[in-house]
């Protein structure tokens, strides 16, 4: 080959690179306005929400993973978690499956004792008869976070050494504003307004019911045990989903029992049928027309694997429980509209 066909072909071939970088960085120009317009909207959004659940506090993390756009509202603030905290409980329970520490055929053995009120659908609590029934650890993961039931909640809790366990692996994967403190049964002693290991007086009259609870209540508000930020729930979320939390085998089994949670239905009100949602609520009682704790938390993914991680909690709101959905429909709808998961 000739020096000067050589001399045209490398000319050549630097001009073809040259035109690829331009394309390249007139692509990027223009998806980043658009990633910054669509970024501002959604901040717009979210502020907009957080105004409506006034008196209330509404605090938000949203995580576009595509495009790496985060938006938040009040998301460095700390916010009682009630039953979202059932999929942390479940991921360590799979981390010592991995570890053959337990396996998910084990038998446990609950007695009556063990019951506790509280689950989305009827579950162990409420089918629960005789002085003893027997579970595999499958069926109480199942229960936990599928159904969200309290019983199996705490069943889980005592397998794995206790609410500090589950604290202590959050901690060992680098999640720090999330902790675990409390099972359910410590929650609801809270909220009744009893010391550990108190019980109600056999002649309790309903107004000093009454007023045991508005003080379990307040106690409960100011409590910063069983607490997340918004930002340390995404960031639970995020890792679970890149396999950093758990083997592949065991965050697809976590993710499927998240995916069957269909109550209650929060941010899946608001998203387009063919969007999949891998989600875990937390939802305390009401007390004189406020209700502690409303929550969702999940992983948003579209038919093209587009995925948007969510992480919402109220607390102290004032709403009525359909003014909470429209505001959990509506965030998931603006997320899905501005987005496009």
């Amino acid at each position: 080959m000739g020096s000067s066909r050589v001399h045209r072909l490398i000319v050549a071939m630097v001009v073809l690179n040259l035109s690829l970088v331009c394309l390249s960085s007139s692509a990027e120009a223009v998806d980043r306005p658009t990633t910054l317009a669509a970024q501002a909207r959604l901040q717009q959004s979210l502020d907009m929400l957080a105004q409506r659940a006034r008196p209330g506090l509404l605090g938000v993390d949203v995580l576009d993973l595509q495009s790496g756009t985060e938006v938040r509202v009040n998301a460095n603030q700390a916010y009682p978690m009630m039953s979202v905290f059932k999929a942390p409980v479940a991921a360590a329970v799979l981390s010592r499956i991995e570890k053959r520490q337990l396996s998910l055929g084990q038998k446990i053995t609950l007695t009556r004792a063990d019951i506790q009120e509280g689950s989305a659908v009827p579950s162990i609590g409420a089918n629960f008869h005789g002085d003893r029934m027997t579970f595999t650890v499958d069926q109480l993961l199942t229960a936990a976070v599928s159904e969200s039931d309290n019983t199996a909640a705490d069943a889980l809790v005592k397998l794995v050494g206790g609410p500090q366990a589950v604290t202590a692996f959050l901690r060992a994967h680098g999640i720090e504003g999330m902790r675990v403190d409390l099972d359910e049964a410590g929650v609801q002693q809270v909220f009744e307004g009893l010391e550990p290991g108190e019980k109600k007086s056999p002649g309790e009259s309903s107004q000093e019911a009454y007023k045991r609870y508005q003080r379990g209540y307040r106690a409960y508000l100011a409590d910063p045990r069983n607490r997340s930020t918004p930002e340390a729930a995404v960031q639970f979320l995020r890792k679970l989903w890149s396999n950093e939390l758990l083997s592949s085998v065991s965050t697809q089994h976590l993710l499927h029992l998240m995916y069957g949670q269909t109550i209650p239905n929060r941010l899946r009100a608001g998203l387009p049928d063919d969007v999949r949602l891998a989600d875990k609520c937390g939802t305390s009682y009401s007390l004189d027309g406020e209700t502690a704790a409303y929550n969702d938390i999940g992983i948003l993914t579209a038919p093209d694997g587009h995925t948007v991680i969510v992480a919402a909690f109220l607390t102290a709101s004032q709403a009525s429980k359909a003014e909470q959905d429209v505001l959990f429909a509506d965030l998931a709808r603006n997320v899905a509209e501005t987005l496009h998961p």
